[in-house]
């Protein structure tokens, strides 16, 4: 197995593409793993954070008619994306889904869905088989048990599938806070996700404003 290290390891925004695979209501009724209101805060984090960096977004559900739509934490951050609804259990094997990602031109796969142990390992597991370099973002996927997600992960690792959470991979996207371009857009889409650092940052800005009294008054 090849070893992630080096500059060229780190995730680069113009070299990545985003696939969310069925957040939707079925999934989330048997989400086991995870607090269910923290993994669709972390989804729709890492959704706005994709819209921020301009990386491509591909939106897939399976049997939507069933297992309901995907949410609209999610959904309303690409009003304009198409949702692929699929019959395939393993994402990889929908012709659609997989065009819609070589279309793209870029090589950084990055997954996020429910349940982990299926839905995510399937495609992650294909597609590094087929030479993609391919990320699972762990905090806005889940399994239907916590013992189901880890070996969900141990599994993926073994196939050379990098890991990370969602504010370390907005982190790496960015890099550098002198990119100004995306400095503020980016603390724009962080401050409703990331609990006590997100109060902290609005209060300085409170801070930052609040004129200081003179000595007359």
């Amino acid at each position: 197995m090849k070893f992630r290290n080096g500059l060229d390891s780190l995730l680069r925004p113009q070299d990545s593409v985003l696939v969310l695979i069925d957040h939707q209501p079925y999934q989330l009724a048997n989400l086991n793993s995870h607090d269910p209101q923290a993994v669709v805060n972390n989804t729709t984090a890492l959704a706005k954070v994709a819209k921020v960096f301009g990386v491509p977004t591909i939106l897939t559900s399976v049997v939507a008619a069933r297992g309901g739509v995907i949410f609209p934490h999610v959904t309303e951050v690409f009003p304009d994306n198409e949702v692929i609804d699929r019959t395939f259990i393993n994402t990889w094997e929908d012709p659609k889904v997989v065009d819609a990602v070589k279309a793209t031109g870029r090589k950084q796969l990055i997954i996020a869905g429910l349940w982990t142990e299926i839905c995510v390992a399937m495609p992650a597991i294909q597609a590094a088989g087929e030479g993609w370099d391919v990320t699972v973002i762990t905090d806005a996927s889940g399994g239907t048990s916590l013992e189901a997600h880890e070996v969900a992960i141990q599994r993926m690792l073994a196939a050379g599938i990098n890991m990370m959470t969602w504010l370390s991979l907005a982190s790496e996207w960015q890099r550098d806070w002198a990119r100004a371009e995306t400095a503020t857009a980016l603390n724009d889409a962080l401050k409703y996700h990331i609990g006590g650092s997100a109060i902290a940052y609005l209060w300085e800005q409170q801070l930052l404003n609040t004129p200081v009294p003179s000595e007359a008054a």
